[in-house]
């Protein structure tokens, strides 16, 4: 028990937040707002399935990086609270969870769940070769809106993609200002991020593009779906918080990254999906 509590404090569970959103909109548009219960709940499982297992997967791989850098030394494998064992059981479980969800829940995304898993597993990878490895992971949370569509209606449309691109640049942009804490250690270990490239304010300015292009790419995507003027205004409260989360490290300055990584982006899923889901019911 203590180990398992200690992995889900390792993977951050309650940052599904991030992601779920997105997927739960997509899941609203794809069923007209009258979503069964049982793909509700299976594309909720799939979710945490997928997340926990993409994230202790990225803990394993980076075990060795995180012990060597003073800001993640004391996280649970370096500092050696937890051992890789159980670990790796955990990693193997939860990504049978997204295999089972995605099996109950349509023969398309069960013969694309293997797929779902190498992308959020490859992300933790790329830092090792590539400064795009932002844009892996932002792929990695982006596949969620795509899942929850394939479930309901088993086909590729406009909405989800749109929906996704967003996700992805947006998620690729707050990644991007999070490793700017990080930007000497990674150079020092050889490590390729879009800060150890360019260095931090060169960083915010591309941080910046990213999140102006995801706000086109989720007005589209509204418009795309059929969606009205409530969606919109969802959309301006989240320019807002991300514009909040611009000035939080304006200057260079990483005291309040932790508010502006954790806790503003974590509105912005939630503003998103509450703005449209009432879009939907009320117009």
């Amino acid at each position: 028990m203590r180990s398992l509590v200690l992995t889900l404090r390792m993977i951050k569970w309650e940052h599904t937040v991030f992601a779920l959103p997105f997927a739960l909109l997509s899941l609203l548009v794809a069923s007209d707002g009258r979503p069964g219960w049982s793909t509700l709940g299976w594309i909720v499982v799939a979710m945490v399935g997928a997340r926990s297992s993409a994230m202790a997967f990225n803990r394993l791989a980076d075990h060795r990086i995180d012990a060597a850098n003073p800001r993640t030394a004391e996280r649970e494998l370096p500092s050696g609270a937890l051992r890789r064992g159980p670990v790796i059981v955990f990693t193997l479980l939860t990504a049978g969870l997204l295999v089972l969800a995605a099996w109950r829940l349509n023969p398309l995304c069960f013969a694309l769940s293997p797929v779902a898993i190498a992308v959020v597993w490859f992300y933790s990878l790329t830092k090792r070769f590539t400064a795009l490895s932002h844009v892996f992971l932002g792929l990695a949370l982006g596949v969620a809106p795509i899942g929850a569509w394939l479930a309901v209606t088993g086909g590729f449309a406009p909405f989800p993609l749109l929906l996704a691109l967003g996700v992805m640049l947006w998620v690729a942009g707050f990644d991007i200002l999070y490793s700017c804490q990080d930007f000497e250690f990674d150079r020092s270990m050889g490590l390729h991020s879009v800060p150890a490239a360019l260095g931090p304010s060169g960083s915010r300015w591309i941080a910046r593009g990213l999140h102006l292009v995801a706000l086109v790419a989720w007005g589209i995507a509204f418009l795309r779906g059929g969606l009205n003027w409530l969606s919109i205004a969802g959309l301006g409260l989240v320019a807002l918080l991300l514009g909040y989360e611009h000035w939080l490290v304006r200057g260079g300055d990483l005291s309040r990254i932790d508010r502006a990584f954790f806790e503003v982006n974590s509105w912005i899923g939630v503003a998103l999906f509450a703005f449209a889901a009432a879009d939907l019911y009320l117009l």
